[in-house]
């Protein structure tokens, strides 16, 4: 089925003791959710300063950018040469796809800006909605127009690189979602996330004080009631990547 192809996640953030014991890393979490028979998959920890040679980066046919605890618009030297290798894969026509932080650090690559969000922490399942174009575009793939996702993050992208396009948006993000050309496509939420890894993460903001004991309780009661539309995103995010749409 995967013919051979070779991908590799860039990941952004160090694992946490739950996801390493629960799914080896954030890492078996993306492959969990994309891999195909017959594919390679590797991974760079890129926020540790770990990045592909240039001359491997021709054998890969895609790459994934994870989310992570830094912010997209900070300039840490990991994330300036991260913002180099971005520009290019795009300069390559490679498959990028980038989630929460990395579809922030793409947009930014790309010439966008992102920043705080003005309504500050969307943390839970968040219902999207596809643009009329968009619903064209993943049309083939049979999937609602309005789609479930988890989402944990204060930061957006506030404004679209040139030449990029909104292809969802939430009632609290107006850039749920955006594609560059057809080989770049940004996610703001977690569509490879379980709801215990979200709950895990309630736990770690409200540890570190970024949230309210209050709001943690409210999250975890909200997060009992619904489900995120994880089958849809499976299907659209390896169509994508894999070159199928």
């Amino acid at each position: 089925m995967g013919g051979g192809k070779r991908f590799a996640v860039l990941l952004c953030a160090d694992d946490s003791d739950y996801v390493k014991k629960r799914y080896g890393g954030y890492y078996g979490v993306f492959v969990e959710m994309l891999a195909e028979e017959g594919e390679t998959w590797d991974v760079y920890k890129v926020a540790n300063g770990e990045f592909p040679d240039d001359d491997e980066i021709p054998d890969f046919d895609g790459f994934v950018i994870t989310g992570s605890c830094n912010d997209a618009h900070g300039n840490d030297v990991w994330i300036c040469r991260l913002i180099a290798l971005l520009n290019k894969l795009d300069s390559l026509n490679k498959k990028v796809l980038g989630i929460c932080f990395g579809h922030q650090i793409l947009s930014r690559a790309l010439g966008g800006k992102t920043g705080r969000s003005i309504s500050g922490w969307d943390i839970g399942v968040t219902s999207i909605h596809l643009s009329s174009s968009s619903s064209k575009l993943f049309s083939s793939l049979k999937i609602p127009t309005t789609l479930s996702v988890i989402e944990c993050h204060r930061d957006e992208v506030r404004e679209l690189p040139p030449k990029a396009e909104v292809v969802a948006w939430s009632e609290k993000t107006g850039v749920e979602m955006f594609r560059y050309g057809d080989h770049i496509l940004g996610i703001q939420g977690h569509p490879e996330y379980t709801k215990d890894i979200l709950l895990h993460l309630i736990g770690r903001l409200l540890q570190l004080s970024f949230i309210e004991e209050s709001y943690a309780d409210v999250l975890k009661a909200r997060l009992v009631r619904v489900e995120p539309d994880k089958e849809a995103w499976k299907k659209l995010c390896t169509s994508f990547l894999k070159g199928r749409l």
